[in-house]
């Protein structure tokens, strides 16, 4: 640190990049990104193309400067021109999401690609997005799949989702479930709850794998312990008929009390169903009648008729 110091202070750009390296991840000094900042300028406007993108960064999230997503996209930009994948890629970012510059899919497009280029999977997986939604471009489901699966490879955990829901639907490749489960269980692997939850049911219908309830259910407990109500209320479902679990009214309870609570429809439904036969709850029919209400005004069919 000592020598960095003597050096920044002569305006060597190593110098000034490595100090600020120390104070914003607090390395021997005090964590102080504003510290940071003041170091990362000084060696940014020097060219230094780390020092361009972990200032820009700094703006970006609001570290020791105030937020200002227009630095942010500015600093950025230096460090992309100079071909530093990440600005590359956030510099995407930010014109995909309108942050400190004009929407604009086409630069989005432009920028993902050159960090893609480099083989960075989330831009990859970002040109994906962008072809599959066709923004900034003709929509191409093959030209989608393409980009999800050079993520995917990378163990990129959204492009192994979305190249399963590719596979799944028959989009920019022939319709195949197989496809779909593998794909979607490698994303589960990495904690992915959309993925999860799908892959729990595939197994309860036996769509692309040997129909296993007890899988079913190990999936849709990944997924609901993450909050995901659909895989909440499934779990539910299958502790309500003892499908690959003991059948327990009171944890079908439980888990529909938990997906009714984020607004889940079916779940809202089936509670009223318990109280109304009395399953797992003291039979309750104002209660069920309230449930089948909550229901009703999304639009669920059986808890209007009921």
């Amino acid at each position: 640190r000592a020598w960095w110091e003597k050096a920044a202070a002569q305006g060597h750009v190593n110098g000034q990049y490595n100090l600020g390296v120390l104070y914003d991840e607090g390395k021997g000094v005090t964590h102080d990104y504003t510290q940071a900042a003041a170091w990362y300028e000084k060696a940014a406007v020097q060219g230094d193309a780390d020092a361009q993108f972990n200032l820009g960064l700094l703006y970006d999230e609001g570290k020791g400067v105030t937020q200002d997503y227009t630095q942010a996209a500015a600093w950025y930009e230096k460090a992309a021109v100079q071909g530093l994948v990440q600005a590359q890629y956030n510099l995407g970012v930010l014109y995909r999401d309108r942050q400190g510059v004009a929407q604009d899919y086409g630069k989005a497009r432009t920028w993902f690609e050159k960090a893609a280029a480099q083989d960075f999977a989330p831009a990859q997986y970002n040109l994906g997005v962008l072809y599959r939604d066709g923004q900034g471009v003709a929509q191409d489901y093959g030209k989608a799949r393409t980009w999800f699966e050079k993520a995917a490879t990378q163990g990129h955990a959204q492009a192994q989702y979305n190249l399963g829901v590719l596979y799944y639907n028959g989009q920019g490749m022939p319709k195949d479930i197989a496809q779909a489960a593998a794909w979607w269980e490698k994303a589960a692997a990495q904690g992915d709850a959309e993925a999860q939850y799908n892959l729990g049911l595939l197994y309860a219908e036996g769509q692309g794998v040997p129909q296993d309830y007890a899988q079913a259910r190990a999936w849709y407990e990944k997924a609901a312990a993450q909050g995901d109500a659909a895989a909440q209320s499934n779990l539910a479902v299958l502790y309500y008929e003892g499908k690959g679990v003991t059948q327990d009214y009171d944890q079908a309870r439980a888990w529909w009390e938990k997906a009714a609570a984020q607004g889940n429809a079916n779940a809202q439904y089936n509670l009223g169903v318990l109280y109304n036969k009395g399953k797992g709850v003291t039979q309750d029919y104002g209660q069920a009648r309230a449930w089948w209400e909550k229901a009703a005004a999304q639009g669920h069919v059986n808890g209007q008729y009921n």
